[in-house]
Formats: C-alpha cells, structure tokens, sequence
C-alpha cells in the first residue's frame, strides 16, 4: 500500500494553471521526477507561486554561501523542526551539492559532530538560533560569524532561509507530506 503524498487534495497536471505545470515538467525533466513538494504545493497556484519564487531567491542566488552550505542550513533546521520531507529531499541535494555521501546524514543527526568545517558549524549554530530563538540574537552572534570570516550579507542569508524552511517545514508536517522514494539513493 502506498501512503497518500498529502492529507489535502493533489491536483492533476492537467488541472493545473499552464505556469505551474511547465514549471514541474521542467523539474521532471531534469530529475527524472516530480518532487512531491511540487505537486502538494499546486494545491493553492498562488502560494505555489510566492513560496518557489522566495526558495529561488535564496537558494539558487551567488553570494558568500555555496550551494551545499545552504542545504546544510536546511537538513539542519528541518531536522530540528522533525521534518522528514525536508531532511529527506535537501539531504539528497545535499550529497549532490557537496560531493559526499555522508554530510548530510551526519549534519540531520548533528551537526556539531559533521565532518564540516569550523566555519560551516558557526553557520549552523547560528541558523539554529535563528531558527528557535531568534529574538535572542545580538551583537554576539554577528561576531561569532565574523571571526569565522562571514560577512553580514551572509548572515542575512543564513537567517533567511532558516526562517523559510522553518514555515516550509510546518507545511509540509501539517501536509503530511511524504517525501519521494527517489530522494533516499540520491547522492548515495
């Protein structure tokens, strides 16, 4: 028996609006599938629409972060936050990204104790922070990065997409979304 991919109504690509199919067939084409976040999301275009185009602005951007990095902060937060289908999907890009089966199993359980660099776990301390007390962050925090070489504009980032996928995870928990078999081998 397979498990519903979301506890709400998941659209045909037929039934969905023209902008938003191209984009999954776009994805599909490249990756062989439809992640299932894509087709959960098609639920509400709109929402579709915001939440794609802020997850491109923050993760596919150039800046002080590589592209692993990124990811570093989602399978951390998102394990945190016990989000299977994030851990799961950006674990896999995750591997891909950094080129190393193991990181992104190593930084969901604990990231303090990843084979990743000094500087990569001062991110991670401060996208968890972020994450789960970001009220508390001050003058303190913003020089713990710096002396690890961060520059503002990286802490901008960091925190960003920490909040972002903290709401993505609570979406995809409250969604019951079940993440794609394809994801687990990825980057194996």
């Amino acid at each position: 028996m397979t498990a519903a991919i979301s506890r709400f109504p998941v659209p045909t690509l037929a039934e969905m609006p023209e902008d938003i199919r191209a984009r999954i067939q776009a994805v599909q084409d490249k990756s062989g599938f439809i992640p299932n976040v894509f087709l959960v999301l098609a639920h509400r275009p709109d929402e579709f629409r915001a939440f794609f185009a802020y997850h491109d602005a923050l993760m596919d951007k150039p800046g002080g972060l590589t592209k692993a990095e990124r990811e570093m902060i989602v399978v951390a937060t998102s394990n945190a936050n016990q989000c299977q289908y994030c851990v799961v999907a950006h674990g896999a890009i995750l591997r891909i990204r950094a080129k190393d089966p193991h990181v992104a199993d190593q930084v969901a359980i604990n990231y303090r104790k990843a084979d990743i660099t000094p500087k990569q776990k001062a991110m991670l301390d401060f996208a968890m922070k972020v994450a789960f007390a970001a009220h508390a962050v001050g003058e303190d925090d913003y020089a713990a990065l710096a002396a690890h070489g961060w520059t503002e504009e990286d802490a901008w980032d960091m925190a960003a997409i920490a909040a972002f996928f903290g709401m993505s995870n609570r979406m995809a928990n409250v969604t019951s979304m079940r993440p794609n078999a394809e994801f687990y081998a990825l980057g194996r």
